[in-house]
């Protein structure tokens, strides 16, 4: 798999450094064809997300073969137990119109189930081959530690929110320990980044878009795998084109600052306890 900027090795899988969001996309399937035209190797789907027959069918229009492309896609903390989740995984499979997926994720941790009584259910579809591989996404770090405990098969990622108003530090710290990527999700704060200052002057000094030093900030730290979402054609190339400049230690340290205890923005209302 050629991925711009390369891969991170987690556990057997390698993800593509950059990925692509589908989350709230009214037009997925032209964006996700745009996406694999203009480069992009990892598409970021979700059951929940109610785009996943685009995302298929973006996929098939783009040209970009079935091989080539790493596919993620999440069952739902409301489809959590098994039934549920066996259901929801065959719907993923029928809906994309694919026979495997690259990495199946639990979306959310339930918040009336146990960790450990959903894990078997995750791991026992990648010992059928329908996921390569398998993670989770909005764990907190206890959490995360108490789904590597219950897993018989590992863990390769933990998708959470992460850019440079929202300190992330801890789950990064979790992450590394086991061995796992952090999937980067709303890596531009769903568009807060925008006007700030010193995201700004540093773009500005860069000749590059605030977006795009933002993402750097991400991928320069070595083991973070944003995914960006747009419906824009020019946005989403520019998104992808961040590997041909490199932040210096000072303005790594200048965007690290701008955390903000009220940076996070994706918060709804089963969200766990956050580190």
């Amino acid at each position: 798999m050629s991925a711009p900027g390369g891969t991170i090795a987690a556990h057997g899988a390698e993800i593509p450094v950059m990925g692509f969001g589908t989350g709230s996309l009214g037009n997925a399937g032209e964006a996700v064809a745009a996406a694999l035209r203009a480069g992009y190797r990892h598409i970021d789907a979700a059951r929940k997300y109610g785009t996943e027959r685009a995302v298929g069918d973006g996929m098939r229009a783009s040209g970009v073969p079935r091989a080539e492309i790493f596919l993620t896609t999440k069952v739902s903390h409301e489809s959590l137990r098994p039934s549920d989740f066996a259901r929801s995984v065959e719907t993923s499979l029928s809906e994309l119109q694919v026979d495997y997926f690259d990495l199946l994720l639990i979306h959310w941790p339930s918040p009336q189930m146990k960790v450990a009584d959903y894990m078997d259910s995750l791991a026992h579809v990648k010992r059928q081959g329908i996921a390569r591989h398998i993670g989770v996404a909005n764990f907190t770090t206890r959490l995360l530690d108490e789904a590597v405990a219950a897993c018989s098969e590992p863990l390769v990622t933990n998708q959470v929110e992460c850019h440079p108003y929202l300190d992330q530090a801890k789950v990064l710290a979790a992450c590394r320990r086991h061995g796992m990527v952090l999937t980067a999700h709303c890596p531009l704060a769903r568009g807060r980044l925008v006007g700030d200052p010193v995201l700004g002057e540093i773009a500005q000094a860069k000749q590059k878009t605030v977006a795009q030093v933002a993402l750097r900030w991400l991928i320069q730290q070595g083991d973070i795998a944003p995914i960006p979402r747009s419906s824009n054609p020019q946005r989403i190339a520019e998104n992808l084109a961040v590997f041909d400049f490199a932040l210096t230690p000072d303005e790594m340290a200048r965007i690290a600052a701008l955390k903000r205890p009220d940076g996070r923005v994706a918060n709804p209302a089963f969200s766990p306890a956050w580190d």
